[in-house]
């Protein structure tokens, strides 16, 4: 009992993806800079943003269910934390649970559904078109996204736990070294660019446009668990892909170690450059765009998938 505790609130969970989310999310705050010619923030402003919000007051809205508002983002926040700690025991520990997959794909549902529940409860205009988009844009990716997920359960012989499809790559090689391997694993890091929100498809925050969206009206502890919620996304998320496609880290050597570092980051600097080299997509762009081409090519991947290709 106390092992898994320890898992689910120490490492690979809340305090090491709350403090390593906050780290990378610096990273990609100086990467932005730099490729738009500034210099950036220092190293612990991510830090110092999520401190000045718990300290802050929360605002509530008058003749809003305060209850929905606030329940949502701590449920949010509960359910990034278990699918951190599901996908960091396979990735560190290669520790799993029975069926991991459908439980990490239900618990990101949950955020999503979270958000768009929280933002709906505040009655303000801007909040509830963010939260249209942000239904629209999940009805959009989530398809594509299972269909990301089915490739690697296929090619490990229809094996819905990480472990398994991690115990597959050691034995067979990479599936990322297969061509359904490579579609799935362009169309992911595309769903994973959605599920962050972030540019091309931050449609439903959208700053310039309608203020935030969602989280218009949250303040406080309330929009620190958002925030830190989504800079938790950054590790669990790349860490899924790195598990499906690239085989995971190994431990017996420190080449090993620092190649299954170098998977994640390459990942998360890719996100990072989609970030900063595209502008924001409409969000009937995006609906044709996850409908029209990314849904048909992992389906294709899951049809090359069952062949053997």
């Amino acid at each position: 009992m106390l092992k898994y505790l320890f898992y689910l609130l120490v490492f690979p969970g809340f305090l090491f993806a709350s403090v390593f989310g906050l780290i990378v999310g610096w990273i990609e705050r100086k990467v932005s800079a730099r490729v738009q010619f500034r210099v950036g923030p220092p190293f612990f402003q991510n830090f110092y943003d999520v401190f000045k919000l718990w300290g802050k007051e929360i605002i509530l809205i008058r003749n809003s269910p305060y209850f929905i508002f606030i329940i949502a983002p701590i449920i949010a926040f509960a359910s990034v934390i278990m699918t951190t700690t599901i996908i960091g025991m396979s990735f560190f520990y290669h520790v799993g649970i029975g069926g991991d997959l459908i439980f990490i794909i239900y618990l990101m549902f949950i955020y999503s559904v979270c958000l768009i529940l929280g933002s709906s409860s505040t009655g303000n205009v801007y909040s509830s078109i963010g939260a249209g988009r942000e239904m629209k844009m999940l009805i959009s990716d989530e398809l594509a996204f299972v269909m990301v997920i089915l490739v690697p359960i296929i090619q490990a012989g229809y094996k819905i736990d990480l472990t398994q499809i991690l115990a597959y790559q050691n034995a067979n090689g990479m599936i990322i070294g297969t061509a359904s391997g490579i579609i799935a694993f362009i169309v992911g890091i595309l769903c994973l660019q959605a599920k962050m929100g972030m540019v091309p498809f931050d449609i439903a925050e959208a700053e310039t446009e309608i203020v935030g969206g969602p989280l218009m009206e949250y303040s406080g502890p309330l929009l620190a668990f958002w925030k830190l919620a989504h800079y938790m996304m950054y590790v669990f998320l790349p860490m899924l892909l790195v598990i499906l496609f690239w085989g995971g880290i190994s431990f017996a050597s420190f080449g090993t170690i620092m190649a299954g570092i170098g998977k994640y980051l390459l990942i998360v600097v890719v996100m990072i450059l989609i970030r900063n080299t595209n502008p924001r997509v409409r969000i009937d762009s995006a609906i044709n765009f996850f409908w029209k081409w990314a849904s048909p090519l992992a389906l294709i991947a899951v049809i090359l998938a069952i062949i053997g290709v």
